[in-house]
């Protein structure tokens, strides 16, 4: 049987995943209401976070499929995974175009010369053009430098929800089978008859875990036929080599995971038995053949303390406090999180003598908000320091991380966009109206995006669409003031009570509810005017016999700014904690009392 392997790429909500879930339905290996999104998180937030395997039959053809993540913060998935394939469908909302992510994607599978099956999604959306969409995406594939050959791509117009796929929008298709044609006719096959007489040769590109098999690594066959017993070598891209036996292997069926007790060159396979094996790595059973070329990992560009719980409320909802039980855990993460690092000798205490803590690494603030969120539902509670770019020095200069950032707003917007980002250090590199609507394109240090995300949705009242990608590191942009409030704290331990808080709310904007059970050293709002104050907000109302027209006055509460921990991340001050238990998310100062405070600040 014949193999191919495709990867599906795209940005963000353009219809990876959705389309992929209609090609394992339609060729029969899904059952309908299946999803590639199987995690709880992916679902509840409708994006992909983990790149997924799964494989299809058609016309006596495997099609391996590996669907992934259209975050940047996710980037590093995608790099891994376009090394082990042959093609790639590039999938584009027929309304939207090309954003940063399809850039971003498009841009590493065209420097690995792989040569890409465009599929224009969603042409069913009123506003959708097929017609521009296509033009752009040849520019972008001409300004990224595509070769003629590249540059001559596939075209498949797609329904991804419905799943209809054709080759001319005129076409009366009902089904996907104009796309499996198209990947039939333009995916090389993966395997040959003289790949698969030599010695085994494997990579891993993805890693997984499994609570009796240990780790697991997702890797392709390039050479040869492994059998499940075989005593390996396992190359360093270095040259240093190591020996493993393969214990269990599987290949992909629709979405679930086969046993097999052989793999053959071209397939996608996952092996277990050895555990110590490092994505990029070269598995083989030549222990004199070379080396597989290395995989590049994305270094991270965020860096935050995880510390103990210490606030009045810890221990109150959390089933596991300690910092060795939280040690535990993030080691856990490492065996399948390549974006993430941690440094576990790091001392993550703060000017208050705080516990030590763990210093821990990633790519943005949503690829550590899904691990902390991960965290908090096992049953895990813990404190996060405010995040910080991670700087480099380089003969002598200090460099940061700088971003691209596309923001699609209606025109009227443009001006406090521009303005808000201009003090954030950032800078225009082009604008481009189409209608109504207004593309922004700005470049500049990832420090001044680090909590303007909240500002950008109320600025654009919700109506604005902001995507950024990371694109190296360039010399110090100076001084940012990101912050344009102060924080709201509590003086007071007890109940919060409906009538401060409506005295309060004319301050700022509060982030608890009434009868919230508040502490003191709680930062419970923040004050428009920018700096701190310290208010009490379980004070109730004096009551007396006399009776006066403000006293009998109705309470209107306006509803509080509830922090999630994304929230809680961008509106973090450098001296509070993010208080993450299983059931609640609240910000503190590090040092509680004023007195604390006083001392820290001389």
């Amino acid at each position: 049987m014949e193999i191919r392997n495709i990867a599906i790429i795209a940005h963000v909500d353009h219809g990876k995943t959705t389309l992929t879930d209609a090609l394992l339905r339609q060729t029969g290996v899904a059952e309908e209401g299946v999803s590639m999104d199987s995690n709880t998180l992916e679902r509840e937030r409708g994006i992909t976070i983990y790149s997924k395997n799964a494989a299809t039959f058609y016309k006596d053809t495997k099609i391996n499929i590996v669907d992934t993540p259209g975050h940047a913060d996710f980037g590093s998935e995608v790099e891994r995974v376009l090394r082990s394939i042959d093609s790639v469908l590039l999938v584009v909302d027929a309304q939207e175009g090309p954003m940063p992510q399809t850039r971003f994607v498009l841009k590493k599978s065209l420097e690995l010369g792989l040569k890409p099956i465009v599929v224009i999604n969603k042409i069913d959306k009123p506003a959708a053009d097929p017609a521009r969409c296509e033009d752009q995406v040849l520019e972008l594939f001409l300004e990224l430098g595509a070769s003629d050959e590249q540059a001559d791509f596939p075209i498949v117009y797609a329904i991804g929800k419905q799943g209809i796929a054709k080759k001319k929008l005129d076409d009366a298709s009902t089904d996907l089978t104009p796309l499996l044609d198209t990947i039939l006719a333009y995916v090389p096959v993966a395997s040959s008859e003289e790949a698969i007489a030599k010695s085994a040769k494997l990579q891993p590109f993805n890693l997984a875990y499994d609570n009796f098999l240990g780790r697991l690594a997702i890797v392709r066959a390039y050479e040869g036929s492994l059998k499940t017993g075989d005593t390996v070598t396992i190359k360093k891209p270095s040259g240093e080599s190591r020996t493993g036996k393969i214990t269990k292997m599987f290949t992909f069926k629709g979405l679930s995971k086969v046993e097999a007790s052989e793999v053959q060159a071209g397939d996608i396979a996952m092996i277990a038995g050895l555990a110590d094996i490092f994505i990029g790595e070269t598995i083989t059973t030549d222990a004199s053949s070379q080396p597989l070329p290395a995989i590049a990992i994305d270094e991270p560009t965020i860096t935050l303390n995880f510390l103990v719980n210490n606030s009045p409320f810890a221990g109150r909802e959390g089933k596991y406090v300690t910092s060795r039980q939280i040690r535990e855990r993030l080691e856990r993460e490492l065996e399948v999180n390549v974006g993430l690092k941690v440094d576990f000798s790091a001392e993550g205490g703060s000017a208050f003598g705080g516990d030590t803590g763990y210093k821990v690494s990633g790519r943005g603030e949503l690829h550590v908000a899904i691990l902390l969120e991960n965290m908090r539902r096992e049953g895990y509670e813990m404190q996060v320091s405010q995040p910080q770019v991670i700087f480099h020095e380089e003969d002598g200069e200090k460099l940061e991380p700088y971003e691209e950032v596309i923001i699609d707003i209606p025109s009227e917007y443009q001006g406090p966009i521009i303005e808000r980002l201009g003090i954030r250090k950032f800078v225009m590199k082009d604008l481009k109206v189409h209608d109504n609507q207004v593309r922004l394109i700005f470049e500049g240090p990832t420090r001044g995006l680090l909590g303007y995300r909240n500002q950008f949705v109320l600025d654009t009242k919700g109506e604005g669409i902001m995507s950024s990608r990371v694109v190296g590191f360039k010399a110090y942009a100076g001084e940012i003031k990101r912050r344009q409030v102060g924080s709201m704290i509590s003086m007071a331990t007890g109940k919060s009570l409906g009538f401060s808080l409506w005295n309060l709310q004319e301050r700022g904007v509060l982030y608890i509810h009434p009868a919230t059970e508040v502490y003191e050293g709680m930062v419970i709002g923040n004050t428009s005017k920018g700096e701190e104050m310290t208010v009490n907000p379980t004070k109730g109302k004096q009551l007396t016999n006399m009776r006066s027209k403000s006293s009998d006055e109705a309470i209107m509460l306006i509803p509080p700014f509830e922090l999630s921990i994304e929230r809680g991340l961008e509106v973090i001050a450098e001296d509070e904690y993010l208080e993450i238990t299983p059931s609640s998310v609240r910000l503190r100062k590090q040092g509680l009392t004023e007195i604390d405070r006083t001392r820290a600040k001389r």
